[in-house]
């Protein structure tokens, strides 16, 4: 088969299969698929419609040319514009953009608008003043530390018209102009020194202590205190950046203690030590003792132990009240309501004690003033009998009382120590029976000598209470009487501001001569005072000194 068969062959296709065609071929061109000649065939596409030809603009250049002269003409003038804009900014007062002080961003700020920012900001502004775990937050001022603004601003200008301050811009994007600051050395250093004892702390010397009976020592201890000087001199160099919110460090000089060994003393102290004391506290208006035994590991703790500097053989030594105080707290509780023992009269015989190596020491029980209540029937005068007060004393110590007295208002009662002025003296005691109309004398608690005694008549009575011997007159005037009162001792002024005395003596005499109640001993007779002999009563003044205690009963 030839080739042209072949080719004939494949592409034929049944007429069926053909796509419709919607052009109708022309009478002329119309042929028999065996009559046309052998060639390739492929399916016909559907017919467009094409456009309309266009019609063909001619170019004009000249205004291409326009465009870019315009263009050109507007980017100079923008040039010139920016170029002439930043040439007035330069060469005006403001601060150029982007120029910062103290974290202030000052730029296009006038130089005098810069300022003001700046000591506004300073204002709020404060410096730490540091040592270890101290801070003080202070402004700069109180420092003496101030901004010189109108410099400050004036470099700041300067500054952003500079080659270096552009190129700090371009790396860090701001450019940090740093304030000028100006110290006044001598309002630092006032204000250093006012403050300066906050901080001091005194150095401990060496010492003693003593403890339950034993003997220790304290090591040294350096103290400090602040050096203004090198603390001034460190703030010169760097107040400047302190004063942007920074921190200065305190110089402190270390202060030596003057005494670093107290080895030596040792032995001294633990030789204090060996005295035991036994405190015997007598009330003399209840005529009761009581005592305790102290011992070095009580009284020990109460020493205060100091070592002079210029002394190096022997140290020095007091008692310390407030370490005493509960011991004589606990006493004076157990002595019972409105009874108590000095403390300061109790520490200076109990310091006595130990420098004497003095193994007993007596001490005085003391009454506080009490309160009554008064009943049905009370009188001042009843009430002074019954409490052992002289009734004017009664009197005296409720001034806006009056005579007048209502069932259960509370009065005051003197304490009875008012009328025990001096120091009592052990194992002497007098005592009289209003009752009895009998005097006892005792001494160390024996009874030395029993008396007839007349006390006060009735208008005119002796006072029951707890008295003294307060003053001896071999032969006293009662102006009052026109009387001698032969061997007299005072114990007890019957009001607190008269100037005369209840007492004793032996009988009166009247014009030199006239012995009086000699008949009437063991009645009662006298205006208040206590009769004895003159023989007893001549014994009594030579045998009682002033102090010793006069107990009268009811």
């Amino acid at each position: 088969m030839q080739t042209s068969e072949l080719k004939t062959q494949f592409f034929r296709r049944p007429i069926a299969q053909q796509p419709v065609v919607n052009e109708a071929p022309t009478p002329a061109s119309t042929h028999t698929l065996a009559d046309a000649p052998t060639q390739l065939w492929f399916p016909a596409a559907t017919a467009q419609p094409q456009p309309m030809p266009q019609p063909v603009r001619q170019k004009r250049p000249f205004l291409k040319y326009l465009f870019l002269g315009v263009t050109l003409l507007a980017l100079l003038t923008v040039g010139f514009l920016t170029i002439a804009g930043a040439g007035l900014i330069y060469m005006s007062d403001l601060v150029l953009p982007g120029v910062q002080v103290m974290g202030i961003d000052v730029g296009r700020m006038t130089q005098n608008e810069a300022a003001v920012a700046l000591q506004n900001s300073t204002s709020q502004q404060t410096v730490r003043l540091a040592h270890q775990e101290t801070v003080w937050l202070v402004s700069p001022t109180e420092l003496g530390l101030t901004l010189d603004a109108a410099t400050t601003t004036q470099n700041a200008h300067a500054y952003g018209r500079t080659p270096e301050a552009w190129v700090e811009f371009i790396k860090t994007g701001a450019m940090v102009v740093e304030p000028s600051w100006t110290l006044d050395t001598a309002v630092a250093q006032t204000y250093l020194q006012t403050r300066a004892e906050e901080l001091a702390i005194a150095p401990v010397n060496a010492g003693l202590v003593i403890a339950n009976g034993q003997v220790t020592t304290i090591p040294a201890a350096d103290g400090r205190v602040l050096d203004v000087a090198a603390t001034v001199a460190a703030l010169t160099q760097s107040g400047a950046a302190a004063a942007q919110n920074g921190e200065i460090q305190l110089v402190m000089q270390p202060v030596a203690p003057a005494i670093t060994d107290v080895s030596n003393f040792v032995a001294q102290a633990e030789a204090l030590l060996n005295t035991t004391i036994t405190i015997q506290a007598t009330d003399p208006v209840q005529d009761e003792s009581v005592s305790w035994v102290v011992g070095p590991q009580v009284w020990g703790n109460w020493l205060s132990l100091a070592v002079d500097p210029a002394n190096t053989t022997q140290f020095n030594w007091t008692l310390d009240p407030d370490k005493s105080a509960q011991f004589f707290a606990e006493r004076n509780a157990a002595l019972g309501e409105n009874r108590y023992l000095d403390e300061a009269l109790a520490l200076t015989a109990v310091t006595d004690a130990i420098k004497n190596q003095q193994t007993n020491i007596s001490l005085r029980i003391y009454h506080s003033p009490s309160q009554y209540v008064v009943q049905s029937g009370d009188t001042f005068a009843g009430i002074g009998r019954k409490m052992g007060i002289p009734y004017p004393w009664i009197q005296a110590a409720n001034p806006g009382v009056g005579d007048a007295l209502t069932v259960g208002q509370t009065i005051t009662i003197p304490s009875p120590d008012d009328l025990l002025p001096y120091p009592v003296v052990d194992g002497k005691r007098i005592v009289v029976s209003i009752s009895q109309q009998r005097a006892w004398v005792y001494e160390n608690g024996a009874l030395k000598w029993e008396w007839l005694a007349s006390t006060g008549i009735a208008s005119s009575p002796t006072a029951p209470g707890v008295f003294q011997i307060q003053t001896h007159e071999a032969n006293a005037y009662a102006a009052s009487w026109d009387l001698w009162m032969p061997s007299f001792m005072g114990i007890y002024q019957p009001a607190p501001n008269v100037e005369f005395m209840n007492g004793f003596h032996g009988f009166p005499t009247r014009d030199g001569a006239n012995l009086l109640w000699t008949n009437n001993l063991g009645t009662p007779v006298t205006y208040g005072c206590i009769l004895l002999s003159n023989e007893n009563a001549a014994q009594l003044y030579d045998w009682a000194e002033q102090g010793v205690i006069v107990e009268i009963l009811p």
